[in-house]
């Protein structure tokens, strides 16, 4: 019976780390995406040039979280069956999902500034870079924490 919880709390951990680290990027793409949306109706009516391109990138950013859960969710599947892994999926999926909805938020920031401007899209991914740092640090640590519970 012990085995089993064990194998049923890894399951729900790794399930965790993807689950939630998507949501943040779901919600981050979505905050961005609206404020797109937004400076692009305003470069619309005062017919200015759309710089849609620049909109993806910010747009896309908080999606590389999500990227980052799967490769923790991948690494914690390697794991023998542990209660430590249920805890290690939701607060690294939740450290992951809100950096990539605080990213996002200030992705809509950016979105807004280079749509009225057209000035310091570097800049802003600079800010969006120092964001995402949570999200990868947090999947390292992880990712170290499982090895160092496997014995390697």
């Amino acid at each position: 019976m012990g085995q089993e919880w064990g194998i049923l709390f890894k399951d729900f951990g790794i399930a965790a780390s993807l689950g939630l680290a998507a949501a943040g990027s779901a919600l981050g793409t979505g905050y961005a995406a609206m404020s797109a949306v937004g400076a692009m109706k305003k470069c619309f009516a005062q017919s200015k040039k759309v710089p849609f391109v620049l909109f993806l990138a910010l747009i896309g950013a908080p999606l590389t979280q999500l990227f980052y859960g799967f490769i923790l969710s991948n690494k914690m599947a390697e794991a023998l069956a542990g209660h430590y892994l249920l805890g290690m999926g939701i607060f690294g999926g939740l450290a992951m999902g809100a950096s990539a909805m605080m990213q996002g938020k200030a992705a809509a920031g950016a979105c807004d500034a280079v749509g009225e401007t057209g000035k310091g899209f570097g800049n802003f991914l600079i800010i969006l870079g120092i964001i995402e740092t949570v999200a990868l640090l947090v999947m390292i640590f992880m990712m170290l924490k499982v090895d160092a519970l496997m014995g390697k």
